[in-house]
């Protein structure tokens, strides 16, 4: 951050109070929430999509068998279905779907809308970057891998119009927690199949104009980076709970334009706060801050099919030669250093991986082929690259990275900022060295920040596997006990992080300003919060 930009930052927030009422005051007498997204959605489809500014929109679209609870994590609140029943084993679960739940159109949700849903993400042909969320579907894995043609393999069964019975790989207590993920929304069978194929790649079903959804709110409006507007479903079946009328999703990619329209009372809460506002605002005002734990990992991966990063001596060197303290309490206001890849969440103990020791650091460099010579720079280490995405506090961080790594391993790395698309192409294509990444958690178990790193896994994008690691997480599944199914999770961690094929950096904390006008809004680790909730005070 320069001195210039520094000092503009107060004028970024002089600029209010020419209106008589602002946005955010009509927007409260109206009853819309007025939402930063950070970005332009790519798309509405549930089982295409991948990211959280896309989920944030989903969860007032649609509604899965169950809904999130508004201040409880760890709560369920029954949604398509009104009961929701496990077997003895908690492997077989059977869903009584509500009878008086409609499409957005007036047409019925039924067991097949399901049954659909779940066919078409798993259909290989498809392509869904997400399929693997419903590989706790027995089956499943094998249906979408191309190993078996026969989707009756799976375990979906449609017992009438409305009993939806799943029978799962294993016992699974914690399904309801699963359940919650935008993936296992169902789709209106009959406008999917009026646009186009079940499997048909951009079918525009989920356009403006096509869309039907089955949750508390209906698609109003959408123009391209301005704006995306939902209002209320008049067919929702629990329409008269509903608090707000609507809710307009703001896509401002840049987080200190962002502050400046929530000063101007453009917005009620944003997607982010950088740490300059947030060191402005706890002195300036510090009620509308709101700084929470949030379920996350931030970290770099590291491309294993390259030299020297093939080396896990060379990986373990980058992963504690820089001092994650430093950068979480500098930069990442908020953030935690992260000692392994899953965050604190109750009854797991995740393994301390690693910790700043850059003497150790320098040891495993020279030993796998890299010593330094009189001044501490090593001449036969290669130049890395880093790669990044646009965004000003990934790019900080990586400059404190880079000089870390200089002053203690005497190496160089290059800093490579790509727009957002090219990003994650060059990840999708093992085209980088080392990437700078994170991952949000799914739902609230270690599970999740570990399967992405198995073999095949859309999420892995490291070219790391590891045989030992995959049969402790298959081990997993069958155990039933929480404690021992734990142990065996942590077990697997260890290979993980012993092995090193991301450099772990930090768990995530929300930064964000929220207005004081926003009602029924609690801290969430997920945060996922639902709309139909919140309420809007006038005064």
């Amino acid at each position: 951050m320069t001195r210039r930009i520094l000092f503009l930052l107060p004028a970024l927030f002089c600029l209010a109070g020419c209106q008589r009422e602002t946005q955010v005051e009509k927007a409260n007498r109206a009853g819309i929430l007025l939402f930063g997204n950070s970005n332009e959605p790519k798309g509405l489809d549930s089982q295409v999509v991948t990211g959280v500014l896309e989920s944030n929109i989903l969860r007032a679209l649609f509604e899965g068998l169950v809904s999130d609870h508004p201040s409880d994590d760890a709560g369920i609140i029954p949604g398509g279905a009104e009961t929701l029943e496990p077997d003895a084993t908690a492997t077989v679960w059977t869903a009584k779907l509500r009878q008086n739940a409609k499409w957005s159109d007036g047409a019925p949700v039924t067991a097949r809308d399901y049954a659909f849903a779940y066919e078409r993400i798993l259909t290989p042909e498809f392509g869904a970057k997400y399929a693997e969320m419903l590989y706790f579907l027995k089956g499943a894995d094998l249906f979408n891998k191309g190993e078996t043609k026969d989707f009756s393999t799976v375990g979906i069964e449609v017992i009438d119009d409305f009993t939806l019975r799943l029978t799962l790989r294993g016992p699974t207590p914690y399904f309801p927690q699963i359940l919650k993920h935008y993936t296992w929304n169902p789709v209106p069978r009959h406008v999917v199949l009026k646009h186009g194929t079940m499997t048909q790649k951009g079918n525009p079903w989920s356009k403006l104009g096509n869309i039907v959804s089955n949750g508390p709110y209906q698609l109003k409006s959408w123009r391209r980076t301005d704006h995306l507007e939902v209002e209320r479903n008049p067919h929702y079946w629990a329409a008269s709970r509903v608090t707000l009328n609507g809710v307009r999703f703001l896509p401002i990619t840049n987080s200190y334009t962002e502050a400046r329209m929530f000063r101007d009372g453009q917005l009620h809460t944003t997607y982010t706060a950088p740490p300059e506002i947030v060191d402005l605002m706890l002195k300036e005002n510090p009620t509308v801050l709101r700084q929470e734990p949030y379920v996350g990992t931030k970290f770099i991966r590291c491309n294993t099919t390259r030299k020297p990063l093939d080396d896990v001596r060379v990986r373990r060197a980058l992963s504690i030669s820089f001092s994650q303290q430093e950068i979480c309490e500098k930069i990442l206001r908020g953030y935690k250093p992260a000692h392994g890849m899953t965050p604190p969440m109750a009854g797991y103990d995740t393994p301390h991986a690693i910790a700043y020791n850059p003497e150790e650091a320098r040891r495993l460099l020279t030993e796998a082929g890299f010593p330094a010579n009189a001044d501490g720079k090593r001449p036969t280490f290669p130049r890395l690259k880093y790669l990044l995405a646009s965004r000003e506090t990934a790019a900080t961080t990586a400059q404190a990275i880079q000089a870390m790594w200089r002053k203690e391993l005497g190496i160089e790395v290059e800093i490579e900022n790509k727009e957002w698309t090219a990003y994650l192409a060059a990840m999708q294509e093992l085209d980088y060295d080392l990437a700078d990444s994170g991952w949000i958690g799914d739902f609230l178990d270690p599970l999740t920040f570990l399967e992405m790193w198995s073999d095949g896994n859309g999420n892995n994008l490291t070219g790391w596997t590891n045989l030992k690691f995959e049969e402790l997480l298959k081990q997993s599944h069958q155990e039933a006990d929480p404690t021992k199914r734990y142990a065996i999770l942590r077990e697997a961690e260890t290979i993980l992080t012993g092995e090193a094929p991301v450099v772990l950096l930090a768990w995530y904390a929300r930064n964000y300003l929220m207005d004081t006008a926003v009602e029924g809004w609690h801290p969430l680790l997920l945060d996922n919060h639902p709309y139909d909730s919140i309420r809007l005070r006038t005064k």
